[in-house]
């Protein structure tokens, strides 16, 4: 499989997963107060509103405590937690900062503030995160806690993906029995190209819970970007019993087969995922390229033209389509579809050269002379393209031309073409007298 095929099969993947690995850590908490021998009326009043979600009151109140208590903590931490609540983040960000100063053992002010500042993209968050995990929370320890290091660990991950996946494990040991933070584990490791890790991370998830379908779709990505193509394919046919309208799923286990050159066996599984996706320009891509491999051209270039109703601007696609009308001499179209293609992509060598070949059957010698030299600048030249540009020369008359790519051929063919040197022989006896 070549490494441009693996990297869409695991953008494919991550797209049928991404669900599975996504928490979302950006939601506040509430504090749960313990009893303390003073609280001022107007912030008991104020937490009474809060449980009615009667923000506007709260508000009020804490505003009012705070002009008489400016250093209240609690106070401050409530306001905070208004305004989050009311999408003032911010002012949030600022009470929050002052809750912590005036008080700063205190769990949740820190989480609230680590967590508001990530959402900004503040590289503080990293601080108040850390000092989290170390302190205690008000009310169940172990939730709060884990909430604390998997947040962490997300905030890392942008620029340390080591110490995410140590943060992760953190967040494992607080939940040995769920799969969920060992899947963020198992994509910090793969970040950090530990494969290994990732790998332990993605079975310990199966471990925890046998029919996650995060844990088998990442390892089913980690097989294929390790090219363990029949561990991937069983981690494919796992994973579709457990989600079989998965649409990319099956596509994916369509090029994995192919991959190993089971080709019979991916026909019907693309035809399922066209079934489950009509229209997918994907499978109508795949399905083309299987059906011009078995030499079905004119099934290939159906599919073809399926996908390209969905991507007109797709450069493969049109070489494609237009490799398939070669096949089936249909070389006026074959030249449309290819020209298009190099248009999209001026240095797409090897279509240029189909181009060449198209243009000669059209006796459209001097556009195939520039398509040969446009390849040329990226490819290097072979026998083939030797010969084919000899003999576009040779029915311009350009005889100089034509001669001497006869002779390169030649030396490039060295016996390998018998009939094609026979033929440049040949010609040389008839053009070289008269060469310009």
């Amino acid at each position: 499989m070549a490494k441009s095929d693996r990297a869409l099969i695991v953008l494919l993947l991550l797209a049928c997963a991404a669900s599975a690995q996504t928490l979302s850590t950006g939601r506040t908490v509430r504090h749960h107060h313990v009893q303390e021998a003073s609280i001022a009326p107007e912030v008991a009043r104020a937490e009474a509103a809060l449980e009615k979600k009667d923000y506007a009151a709260a508000e009020q109140d804490l505003q009012a405590a705070l002009e008489k208590h400016p250093n209240d903590y609690r106070a401050w931490f409530d306001l905070g937690f208004v305004y989050t609540a009311t999408g003032r983040d911010a002012q949030a960000i600022d009470a929050y900062r002052k809750s912590v100063a005036a008080k700063p053992e205190i769990f949740e002010s820190n989480l609230n503030l680590g967590l508001m500042l990530a959402r900004t993209g503040n590289p503080e968050a990293e601080e108040y995160l850390r000092a989290a995990t170390g302190l205690k929370p008000s009310a169940k320890p172990p939730e709060g806690l884990y909430r604390a290091w998997v947040s962490l660990g997300q905030v890392l991950e942008t620029r340390d993906s080591k110490q995410a996946a140590a943060a992760f494990e953190k967040a494992a040991q607080l939940k040995p029995n769920e799969a969920e933070p060992h899947l963020f584990a198992a994509a910090a490791a793969e970040k950090s190209a530990d494969m290994a890790a990732a790998e332990r991370q993605y079975q310990a998830a199966l471990e925890c819970d046998p029919k996650s379908a995060g844990a088998i779709s990442g390892l089913a990505n980690l097989y294929l970007t390790t090219g363990r193509l029949p561990q991937a394919e069983a981690a494919l046919r796992k994973y579709i019993a457990l989600a079989p309208q998965s649409a990319p799923a099956h596509l994916m286990l369509g090029r994995v087969l192919v991959a190993q050159g089971k080709a019979p066996e991916a026909e019907p599984v693309f035809e399922t995922a066209l079934r489950l996706s009509p229209g997918d320009p994907r499978a109508e891509a795949e399905l083309g390229a299987l059906y011009a491999m078995d030499r079905e051209f004119a099934k290939a270039e159906q599919h073809f033209r399926a996908a390209l109703q969905k991507q007109p601007a797709d450069a493969e696609l049109r070489h494609r389509l237009g490799t398939a009308l070669l096949q089936q001499k249909k070389f006026p179209e074959a030249q449309k579809e290819l020209l298009a293609a190099v248009n999209l992509k001026p240095d797409y060598g090897i279509a240029y050269g189909d181009l060449a070949l198209a243009a000669s059957e059209n006796k459209d010698y001097a556009l195939a002379i520039k398509a040969l030299e446009a390849r040329a600048r990226t490819l290097p030249d072979t026998p083939a393209t030797y010969f084919l540009r000899a003999t576009a020369y040779d029915h311009l008359q350009d005889y100089k031309q034509a001669a001497a790519n006869y002779h390169q051929f030649l030396l490039a063919a060295n016996g390998r073409f018998p009939d094609q040197e026979w033929q440049a022989r040949h010609r040389l006896i008839a053009i070289e007298p008269r060469k310009k």
